[in-house]
């Protein structure tokens, strides 16, 4: 029987919706190849043309990031930007470049490092003004434990690690500290610290950090304590201790030390 032209509209018009399905189709196939593909395995395409289709495994970001860069090495104390004091006794100690000193937010942190020939845990304790992201300027010490000090710069990756310490947090009353100016650094933490507050009148209140890494509250100060305390640190665990007396360039034990981060 010869079509109509009625027949032959109606033909055209279920081409769209073939179309339609077959799109839809290829959409579920690729969907579900890049879900395969995540868990860590490769799938084949399904389309007339035959061919292995590799996909990127699709990773929960990391909340301590994995960082490269290049090392190089000065001659470390242990003293430096940070207003920490020299330690001798411990020189794995390192100079975070300008980009991410972040105000001295990562004053204190300790970073794992690795180079060619090995890796260093090293304590953050000065500023390298000339160095680009991803750059750390180690001691010598700790530089020689990751390649030979001859080499001068190396490639290297490096991420903030919670290292076992001993002992508790610590709180460092800087030199002129009182009650109307008063300047607070603390030390021996396990991770970076975020926020700094004390408590005067039923409320905390937040002391801005200044790029010598010493919390400093003024007009008015924190007043000639005793004082209550609240750190926290970069993963949002807290510290409180109160009944704390103020020393002019001393320093006074928090009772209790972080967890370990992630």
């Amino acid at each position: 029987m010869k079509p109509t032209a009625r027949s032959a509209a109606r033909r055209q018009r279920a081409r769209p919706r073939l179309a339609l399905v077959a799109t839809v189709g290829g959409i579920l196939s690729l969907l579900s190849a890049w879900l395969q593909a995540a868990a860590g395995s490769p799938v084949r395409g399904q389309a007339a043309d035959s061919f292995t289709l590799w996909l990127p495994i699709v990773r929960t970001a990391n909340a301590n990031p994995i960082h490269s860069g290049v090392a190089t090495y000065y001659d470390a104390t242990g003293a430096g930007a940070c207003s920490f004091d020299p330690s001798p006794g411990d020189l794995m100690v390192a100079a975070m470049n300008a980009d991410e000193y972040a105000n001295a937010a990562v004053c204190g942190a300790y970073v794992r490092v690795n180079g060619p020939q090995g890796s260093a845990t090293v304590r953050i304790v000065d500023l390298c003004p000339g160095c680009q992201a991803g750059h750390l300027d180690l001691s010598a010490e700790a530089f020689d434990l990751i390649a030979d000090l001859p080499q001068g710069i190396v490639p290297i990756t490096w991420q903030v690690v919670s290292p076992a310490l001993s002992g508790p947090i610590v709180y460092h009353f800087k030199d002129g500290s009182n009650q109307w100016w008063t300047a607070v650094q603390v030390r021996n933490h396990r991770n970076p610290i975020a926020k700094f507050e004390y408590r005067a009148g039923g409320q905390w209140i937040t002391v801005p950090r200044t790029s010598y890494n010493y919390f400093v509250q003024t007009g008015p100060g924190m007043g000639p304590g005793p004082y209550e305390f609240r750190v926290t640190d970069s993963y949002g665990n807290s510290l409180t201790d109160s009944g704390l007396s103020h020393v002019e360039n001393g320093s006074v034990s928090g009772g209790g030390q972080f967890p370990i981060g992630p």
